[in-house]
């Protein structure tokens, strides 16, 4: 179902909440409301001159550097994180990238292995820090998805469907989440999230209203949610 949000920001307080991919323009503006709002931020990206930009930019923030694609490196990212804040509350998925273009014929083997690479990097972080949100009392995991994935086109057909792949993947954590709850007796307390949009280009901070929002209501409210996120008329 899709959804609207308005953020208010006490819900996060005191939360650790991991930027997975974060140096980009939304990984910052995510950065900014979460500190803001009392969250303890920690960013993690691949390349150190950008890590060292994000420190510089944003007080407060930690840096970890870390590939993704790499099951063996996402957990011991995991453990450097476990042992130096304590496990984590909030994932945002914001590994990404386009290519595509040129019709169905130019939906290339390359290009579509270089969008795979978010999808396997939100499996091993999702996966990695499962036990953390699932048994947090306010565990947050969201992606960012693409509009395109309910109206693929040829010259998108990559991208859309890793897209689609990952928000499947999304629901299944989500579901994941709810059984875990249900075979312990115990009320959700962990949610999984996709936030849609046609682009981020000048919604960087609608995002990270949105994604800071998601701590002000229970976790029922907001699992197995599409949230879509739209620019000004």
């Amino acid at each position: 179902m899709m959804t609207d949000v308005v953020a208010v920001d006490e819900g996060v307080r005191g939360r650790l909440v991991l930027l997975a991919g974060g140096t980009s323009a939304a990984g910052r503006a995510s950065a900014r409301a979460l500190l803001a709002a009392g969250a303890r931020v920690v960013v993690v990206g691949s390349d150190h001159d950008r890590l060292r930009g994000v420190a510089a930019e944003i007080p407060g923030v930690e840096v970890e550097c870390c590939d993704l694609t790499d099951p063996d490196a996402v957990d011991a990212l995991r453990d450097r994180v476990h042992a130096a804040l304590g496990p984590v509350d909030g994932v945002l998925h914001l590994v990404g990238g386009w290519r595509g273009g040129g019709g169905l014929v130019g939906q290339s083997d390359d290009d579509f292995a270089f969008l795979l690479r978010s999808l396997t990097a939100l499996r091993h972080v999702s996966r990695a820090f499962d036990d953390d949100l699932a048994t947090s009392d306010a565990g947050r995991l969201a992606i960012v998805s693409s509009a395109s994935v309910a109206r693929p086109l040829a010259g998108g057909a990559n991208y859309a469907t890793v897209k689609a792949a990952s928000e499947t993947w999304v629901r299944a954590v989500g579901q994941g989440y709810a059984k875990r709850a249900r075979d312990e007796g115990r009320e959700p307390t962990a949610a999984a999230v996709i936030f849609r949009v046609k682009s981020l280009e000048g919604l960087e901070d609608a995002l990270a209203a949105s994604f800071v929002a998601l701590w002000d209501d229970d976790a029922a409210a907001w699992n197995d949610v599409v949230i879509g996120i739209d620019g000004p008329d």
